[in-house]
């Protein structure tokens, strides 16, 4: 009998069609949409529900008006159309592959006892001695323990900015799993809230690092896992913060009406808390002009950041602000509001606030210069200024060399496809040249 759930399959004619393998080949979704729908009866409408986008973004592609490019959108395609993996440049996908030879990744292959020796380190215990350990140890902790997991936040955060989070996500994950196990212990109110805050910052923190390497699906179950340590102490405005945070990995998804709702969802959350400060209304306002830029929604967008701004002027210097939205200053208010603008397509209007904050932002934030110089370039791209937009990106690349972020990355690659038309321009091969220079991993996977 027919699984009712398994997507109807491609007719193997239209999988073998030279059209249909060009098509996938430079991913041109706009053919690849009017061949499914000629070739296989598969309407728009249907293209939308089976890979999870809007009816009306399916119409843009078809009609040329937004190309498809975040990773994870090609994977619901080949998934949603049962499109192979190799047709789209990706790898084999799970249910190309019989279930009887699928591998439980939970369930490692048992290794020869002495090929397990040899691996080993000899001068390390192993993790079972550890939790034995653990078990037999009762931590006696105070406030001066919190403030330390605290200042380790702080750092994990600095660090994050300067290097990526790839290299610190095993020590964040092992304090996170230390801290969930301090919680089953019985201790006072006041540090077992505690405890609870810092295990919900840690677990935000590795959804961050997930998220900064585009692997949606692990960012989501963190910040899920943050949500719900938050909601233990009723700590609103840390859900607040989560769920911007999912707001934001939304807009990537290309999914700009969950990026709304979870954005809207924070702003009750922050709303309802008691002693919201403006500066935490004023990110979340931020976070919403996105949204709404990310849909269109012009009005609604400048309407979003005036929000943000107003907001903004009321902040004070006594203003009880929590840790984490501390990073939200003048420059960071004044790039996102190029950035909503650039969504928008208003790049004259964007380039110079995005250039002003670019002055004044912290020259340690490698990640963050480099993903707002990325921006710039487009902004100028957009405006003709070939010159400035290739200078831009080529000192872009100093900053992107110095940080492990797949979603810097994928700006970089973003900006190298718009630079298509222009390609064989001197300044354009001068920057490609640099390119393959400073991060030939990234440009080895770019469109020749």
């Amino acid at each position: 009998m027919p699984d009712p759930d398994r997507p109807q399959e491609l007719p193997a004619r239209l999988l073998t069609d030279p059209e249909m393998i060009d098509a996938c080949r430079v991913r041109d979704f706009a053919r690849v949409f009017r061949l499914v729908k000629v070739r296989a009866g598969i309407y728009p409408s249907m293209i939308a529900r089976r890979c999870d986008l809007t009816p009306s973004r399916v119409g843009e592609v078809i009609g040329g008006r937004r190309h498809l490019q975040h990773m994870d959108v090609i994977e619901r395609i080949s998934d949603g159309l049962r499109i192979p993996g190799g047709m789209l440049g990706l790898a084999r996908r799970a249910w190309e592959t019989p279930q009887a030879l699928v591998v439980n990744e939970r369930e490692a292959p048992q290794m020869p006892e002495q090929e397990q020796e040899q691996q080993a380190p000899t001068s390390l215990p192993g993790p079972d001695v550890d939790s034995i350990l653990a078990l037999a140890t009762r931590t006696n902790l105070n406030k001066a323990t919190l403030e330390a997991f605290r200042s380790s936040i702080e750092d994990y955060w600095r660090r994050d900015d300067q290097h990526g989070g790839e290299a610190l996500r095993p020590a964040i994950v092992g304090q996170l799993r230390h801290v969930v196990g301090l919680l089953k212990e019985s201790r006072p109110p006041s540090i077992q809230n505690g405890l609870y805050g810092i295990a919900a910052e840690l677990a935000r923190l590795t959804g961050w690092t997930y998220f900064d390497a585009r692997q949606y699906n692990q960012a989501r179950a963190y910040f899920t896992e943050a949500l719900q340590l938050a909601k233990e102490i009723d700590d609103r405005q840390f859900m607040a913060n989560v769920l911007a945070c999912m707001s934001l990995q939304a807009t990537y998804q290309d999914k700009p009406a969950d990026s709304l709702a979870l954005v809207t969802a924070a702003q009750d959350q922050a709303r309802s808390a008691l002693g919201s400060t403006p500066r935490v209304k004023s990110m979340l306002a931020m976070r919403e002009a996105f949204a709404h830029a990310t849909l269109g929604n012009r009005d609604d967008t400048h309407r979003a950041i005036g929000e943000a701004h107003s907001q903004f002027e009321q902040i004070g210097t006594s203003d009880p602000d929590p840790s984490w939205v501390t990073y939200f200053d003048e420059p960071k208010l004044i790039v996102d509001t190029g950035i909503a603008h650039g969504r928008l397509g208003e790049a004259a209007t964007a380039e110079p606030l995005i250039a002003d904050a670019l002055r004044r932002e912290h020259h340690t934030n490698q990640r963050g210069r480099a993903f707002h110089s990325f921006w710039l370039a487009r902004t100028q791209l957009e405006q003709g200024k070939l010159d400035q937009a290739c200078h831009t990106a080529t000192q872009a690349l100093e900053p992107a060399s110095a940080v492990a972020s797949e979603r810097v990355s994928g700006h970089l690659r973003e900006f190298y496809d718009q630079l298509a038309p222009h390609r064989q321009e001197p300044v354009a091969l001068a920057f490609e040249a640099r390119l393959r220079e400073l991060l030939p991993p990234v440009s080895g996977s770019l469109h020749p």
